[in-house]
């Protein structure tokens, strides 16, 4: 056996199927795509959603509810998970950078302190929103609060 003539075995390798190169090719005419149809032209490709021309999903059922294109969605900072990070990096003082730095939000977020949970440590914080017993309580224990 030399270079020369090595093969690959007999059977493993299959001619691919020619389309679209006449009648004796036994692949001409149609070139396998069948009579007519949208499967039969240049450039179909079925959509995700597509059921065949029967009314797709989305269109039969029913819609629900409203969506409001002005909520502003805030990511919740419970007054536990404060303390937490007050035990965990040892600051006292939090604005909107530190808290992302923190990986309490992405940049792009915006942030709201909720009333959940217990602080034991004075704390000054600047957040986008704060609700009423959540800066109750961080003024109650000598901290203060700014918004953005």
């Amino acid at each position: 056996m030399e270079l020369n003539n090595l093969r690959p075995a007999q059977g493993s390798v299959k001619t691919r199927k020619r389309i679209g190169r006449g009648t004796g090719s036994g692949h001409g005419g149609t070139s396998t795509r069948g009579h007519k149809g949208d499967k039969a032209r240049s450039g179909s490709k079925e959509k995700r959603h597509f059921e065949g021309g029967q009314t797709p999903m989305q269109r039969r059922l029913p819609k629900r509810g409203f969506q409001n294109v002005n909520r502003v969605e805030f990511i919740p900072l419970n007054l536990s998970a404060l303390e937490a990070l007050i035990q965990k990096t040892g600051l006292t003082t939090f604005d909107v950078p530190a808290l992302v730095a923190a990986g309490v939000a992405k940049a792009s977020e915006q942030i709201k302190v909720l009333g959940n949970g217990k602080l034991e440590t004075k704390v000054d914080i600047t957040v986008h929103a704060i609700s009423a017993s959540a800066k109750t309580a961080i003024e109650a224990l000598g901290g203060t609060v700014q918004t953005v």
